[in-house]
């Protein structure tokens, strides 16, 4: 009783009222998947393929049937080495949207860039096989395209790629050589015929498709670099480094514009040049290109400096396993002794050996053999 004469006591003498209800906080909106795509294609053209992975990745699983994010992301995990998943985003693709040219095309890649980066390519012996049966579909997928030319064109361009690994330089020329009658006015074409002629030997027609690449598109910095080297390794300095210097020029932040004016600048003896354009191509991109560390070994060699000439040699063999020039060089660094550094006829011998593997009638091997057994 008391509580209750307390409760009345205590009690207001007016109606309660009650508190106002809070409204429910609003649910966060959702990002769009094209949001994510926009993004992905932002971060894939700046390079950073790890980012745009994870966009793409977000895109599709927003929208697993965007053929944008599916293109992306399969595109962005071969970047990222992750072969067989990309070749299974791309094949998965290809089975929603049968008519994706481009899924085509990106699938051959896949296959190929698997068969590159394979450190047992017994294990990837078809994909060169299956890149090509691929195309073979792309290109019957093309016929009935309103872009005919051009995409016979980049299939008939990836087949010469194709080609030029299976080692049949006739077959990648003729390919290449099909790609420029459909799309005579495309740099790209006219560089990858430049580089089957150089590779076989034909420095006259290789210099000829690298000249018109650089009319057809004369800022980009790749095909004057390649011009200029070209035009070094004809003699023609005078012209070169000219050339090599504006492809350096263009693209300041390209290793490979910058390495090649430092190649051409080693072949015109300028060796203060050679050295610090060389020096900047590899601070910019350790990996990529072995034939920089192998100049720089050649300018160390050439001043007696052993020891940098054989660190940068072994990279450059390391790097370019299947280049008998670069295993030459760096046997003929340990050939040779100076000061301190001495001579190692037994790793001068292997390299020598190695060379001859890969070229068994490359004579300067088969000479510093002779000289070391």
């Amino acid at each position: 009783m008391t509580l209750g004469l307390a409760a009345a006591q205590t009690a207001p003498t007016t109606p309660a009222t009650p508190a106002p209800a809070q409204a429910a906080p609003a649910a966060p909106r959702a990002i769009p998947a094209a949001n994510y795509v926009a993004l992905g294609v932002y971060y894939y053209e700046q390079g950073q393929f790890d980012q745009a992975y994870v966009a793409y990745r977000a895109a599709s699983e927003l929208d697993p049937r965007s053929p944008e994010a599916l293109i992306g992301l399969g595109r962005s995990q071969v970047k990222l080495r992750l072969y067989s998943a990309g070749i299974e985003t791309l094949r998965r693709l290809i089975g929603l949207d049968s008519r994706n040219f481009d899924a085509y095309i990106s699938l051959s890649q896949a296959y190929v860039q698997q068969y590159i980066g394979a450190g047992d390519r017994t294990s990837v012996a078809t994909n060169l096989n299956e890149a090509l049966r691929v195309l073979t579909d792309a290109e019957a997928l093309a016929q009935g395209g309103t872009t005919r030319a051009v995409q016979l064109s980049r299939v008939w361009n990836e087949r010469g790629y194709v080609y030029k690994l299976q080692g049949d330089a006739s077959k990648a020329i003729e390919a290449f050589k099909q790609a420029i009658t459909l799309n005579g006015e495309n740099a790209i074409l006219l560089y990858n015929l430049g580089d089957m002629y150089y590779a076989t030997g034909n420095l006259p027609l290789a210099l000829d498709s690298l000249q018109q690449a650089v009319i057809v598109d004369p800022r980009d910095p790749y095909n004057r670099a390649y011009y200029a080297k070209l035009l070094a390794l004809s003699g023609n300095l005078t012209a070169a480094r000219p050339e090599a210097a504006q492809a350096a020029r263009l693209a300041p932040r390209n290793a490979y514009a910058v390495g090649q004016y430092g190649v051409v600048s080693y072949l015109a003896k300028d060796t203060t040049t050679a050295r610090a354009q060389l020096t900047q191509a590899i601070t910019l991109d350790p990996l990529r290109y072995p034939e920089f560390y192998y100049y720089l070994g050649r300018l160390a060699l050439d001043g007696g400096d052993l020891k940098t000439a054989r660190d940068n040699l072994t990279r450059a063999a390391a790097l370019g396993s299947s280049t008998p020039e670069y295993i030459y060089y760096l046997g003929l660094s340990y050939e040779r002794g100076a000061g301190a550094v001495a001579a190692d006829r037994l790793k001068a011998r292997e390299n020598y050996e190695r060379a001859l593997q890969l070229s068994p009638s490359y004579k300067p091997a088969q000479e510093g053999l002779n000289r070391v057994k």
